[in-house]
C-alpha cells in the first residue's frame, strides 16, 4: 500500500483516531507516572487536552485542512491542563500552524509540520529537559527529515517515524535517572506515541472506535438549604467528582460502590454514562469516598461543601439581606442600578483545592478562586475565565501547583487587554507567601521579583497516601504508605500519618527556620492537628507553629517551613 497525500477527510479521521487512542491508552500511561500519588495524571490530562480539540473538530461539516488545523490548535489550547496537555496542544499548535495553507498534505508538508511543532513546544518550555515528551516529539522531527529526502510514501514514512519514536521512548530512562530507577519510560512521550499511533492506523484504512465527546451530565441532587436548615445534618459534608473510569466498571462494581458510600454516608446519587461516573454523597470523611472512588479511575470536577457552615452563611445572609431591604426601602432608593466595581490597578487569581485555603487567599485579597490543583488541574479555560471575571490593569496568578504553571503562562500569552503575571508558585504555602509580600505602590515587575524571592525561601511538604508500589530514590514504598512529600522528592515513608507528618517537617527544618505552617485537610479532625503542633511546640520552643484548616482532599496536611 503507497499513500502518497491525505486530504481533509482522512486528516480529521487520522485525528480523531489519534484522540480515540490515548484515550484507550490513558490508564496505561498514568501508571507510568514516577510518583505514586492520587493526582492528575498524565494520561488523563493528555486525553482531556486532545477531547477539548476533538469537540471542536466534532462540530464542523466537510471541514478544509485549515478549518481542521484551527479547530485543533484553537481546542487544545484552551482546553490543556497539566504540563504534559500544555506541551501537546503547543505541539499541535506548531504542526497546525504550517499545515493550515495546504489543501493536501505529503511528506514534505509534514515534516515541516512535524519541525515548527518541536519548536514551538520547545519554546513554551521555560527549562526543557530530555527525556519527556519533547524529546520524543524532536526524534520524530528530525527521523522524518532524515526520511523525507528518500521517499515520498507516506506509510513508509509513518512506519518509520513511529519505529524512531519507540527507539527514542525506549531511551528515556537513560536520560532521566528518576524514570531509571522507576523501570518506566516517560509517559508524556508514551502519551505523544500512542497519539500517532492512532492516527497511522487510520491512514492504513483500519476502524478505530470514535471517543464520546458530548457525554449529558445528567443532573445530581444539590443541596437544598432550607431543607437542611430545619434539620439535624447527620453528614456535614457534601462531595461530589466524576470517575474518569480506567478500571473495569460494570453493574456489579456500581453496586459495591453505591454499598460503600451508603455505609460511610447518604444522599447518594451514582450516575454511570460510559466510562464517565457522576459521584454525589453526604458523608462526614469525604477522603474515604475519595480514596474508594480512585480504585476505579482517576477523579476530575471535584467539589466538597461544608454543609453546617452553609447552614449557619444562608441564616446570615438571610439576616443581612433582610436588613438591607428594610434600609433600602428607608431610602426609597431600590430602583438604582448596582454599580460596577471600578477598574483596579492589581487583581489576584489562585488555584485552590480546599474551603479553609480558598478562605485564607479570599482574606489576603484574591479577587478569584479557581478549584483545582494536583487531584484537578484546570485547563487554559478555567483561567481565561478566571481572568475575564477580574477587573484590573494587572492580574497576578498564583498556580500553587508546578503541574498548572504551563497552564498559566499559556492563558497569559491568550489575553490581550490585561498584563497578566504569572508568580510560578509550586505549592499552597508559597502562593500564601508571595501574596502576603505583595506591596500595592510598587510596580507589578517589582512586585513580582519581591514576590518570587519571598516565596521561594518557603520549604514546602505534603502528606498523603500511595496509590501503587514503586520504589524512589532507593526507597521502597508500598500501596496504602503515608508519604512525606517536599518540593522535590520523597522525604519520608510510614504507616501513621501523625508520625510521617513531623518527621517531614523535621526533615524541613533548619538553624534558619522561624515559622512552621499546618494545613489539614478533610478528615482529619482539630484534635488530631493540635495534637501534632503540641509536639511541634515540645520540639521546637523557639519556632512560631500555627495551624489552619485548609479543608482540601486527598492531602492530609500541606505544611511549610520558613
Amino acid at each position: 500500500m503507497i499513500v502518497k497525500t491525505i486530504d481533509a477527510k482522512t486528516f480529521k479521521k487520522m485525528f480523531l483516531a489519534g484522540a480515540a487512542c490515548i484515550e484507550a491508552k490513558k490508564e496505561y500511561i498514568n501508571e507510568l507516572n514516577v510518583f505514586p500519588v492520587p493526582d492528575g495524571d498524565t494520561g488523563t490530562n493528555m486525553t482531556l487536552t486532545i477531547m477539548a480539540a476533538v469537540k471542536e473538530v466534532n462540530s464542523l461539516n466537510n471541514p478544509s485542512i485549515e478549518e481542521l488545523s484551527k479547530a485543533i490548535s484553537g481546542g487544545s489550547l484552551r482546553g490543556a491542563r497539566g504540563n504534559s496537555g500544555v506541551i501537546l496542544s503547543q505541539l499541535f499548535r506548531g504542526f497546525t500552524k504550517e499545515i493550515r495553507n495546504y489543501d493536501e498534505l505529503n511528506v514534505a508538508v509534514i515534516t515541516n509540520g512535524l519541525k515548527k511543532a518541536v519548536e514551538t513546544a520547545y519554546r513554551a518550555v521555560m527549562k526543557p529537559k530530555e527525556g519527556t515528551i519533547l524529546t520524543v516529539a524532536r526524534g520524530a522531527a528530525e527521523k522524518a527529515a532524515e526520511l523525507a529526502l528518500k521517499t515520498d510514501d507516506l506509510v513508509y514514512f509513518c512506519q518509520e517515524v513511529i519505529a524512531h519514536m519507540e527507539e527514542v521512548l525506549a531511551r528515556t530512562p537513560d536520560m532521566l535517572p528518576v524514570l531509571k530507577e522507576a523501570q518506566v519510560v516517560d509517559s508524556g512521550g508514551q502519551g505523544l506515541l500512542e497519539i500517532v499511533k492512532g492516527a497511522y492506523a487510520a491512514l492504513l484504512g483500519k476502524e478505530i472506535t470514535p471517543v464520546a465527546t458530548n457525554i449529558e451530565e445528567k443532573s445530581v441532587t444539590g443541596i437544598n438549604i432550607e431543607r437542611v436548615a430545619q434539620e439535624d445534618i447527620k453528614f456535614g459534608y457534601c462531595t461530589e467528582f466524576i470517575i474518569m473510569v480506567e478500571k473495569e466498571y460494570n453493574l456489579g462494581t456500581e453496586q459495591e460502590f453505591k454499598s460503600y458510600l451508603e455505609s460511610i454516608g447518604d444522599s447518594i446519587v451514582v450516575v454511570s454514562d460510559e466510562d464517565i461516573v457522576k459521584v454525589h454523597v453526604h458523608t462526614n470523611d469525604p477522603g474515604l469516598a475519595i480514596q474508594k472512588a480512585l480504585t476505579y479511575g482517576s477523579l476530575t470536577n471535584m467539589k466538597i461543601d461544608n454543609m453546617r457552615e452553609e447552614h449557619n452563611e444562608k441564616v446570615i445572609k438571610d439576616a443581612q439581606k433582610a436588613a438591607n431591604e428594610a434600609d433600602m426601602a428607608a431610602k426609597d432608593d431600590t430602583n438604582k442600578p448596582v454599580e460596577e466595581k471600578p477598574r483596579k490597578k492589581a487583581g489576584f487569581i489562585a488555584v485552590s483545592m480546599g474551603e479553609g485555603l480558598d478562605e485564607i487567599f479570599t482574606g489576603l485579597g484574591v479577587d478569584y478562586i479557581i478549584e483545582g490543583g494536583q487531584t484537578m488541574n484546570p485547563s487554559t479555560e478555567d483561567m481565561l475565565n478566571a481572568i475575564d471575571q477580574v477587573n484590573a490593569d494587572n492580574i497576578f496568578i498564583l498556580p500553587n501547583n508546578s503541574n498548572i504553571i504551563l497552564t498559566a503562562e499559556q492563558a497569559k500569552h491568550l489575553t490581550e487587554d490585561k498584563n497578566i503575571i504569572v508568580i510560578p508558585s509550586k505549592t499552597v504555602p508559597q502562593g500564601i507567601t508571595a501574596i502576603i509580600n505583595f506591596v500595592y505602590d510598587k510596580s507589578p515587575e517589582e512586585n513580582a521579583e519581591r514576590m518570587t524571592e519571598e516565596m521561594n525561601r518557603v520549604k514546602s511538604g505534603q502528606v498523603t497516601y500511595a496509590i501503587r508500589d514503586t520504589v524512589i530514590d532507593g526507597r521502597e514504598i508500598k500501596q496504602g504508605n503515608i508519604m512525606g512529600l517536599g518540593d522535590k522528592t520523597i522525604h519520608c515513608v510510614g504507616d501513621d500519618i501523625k508520625k510521617t507528618t513531623i518527621e517531614l517537617i523535621s526533615s524541613l527544618v533548619d538553624d534558619e527556620s522561624e515559622l512552621i505552617s499546618l494545613y489539614y485537610g478533610v478528615g482529619v479532625t482539630d484534635e488530631e492537628a493540635d495534637e501534632i503542633c503540641d509536639e511541634l511546640v515540645n520540639l521546637y520552643p523557639d519556632l512560631d507553629v500555627e495551624v489552619h484548616y485548609g479543608g482540601q482532599p486527598i492531602y492530609y496536611y500541606l505544611l511549610s517551613v520558613e
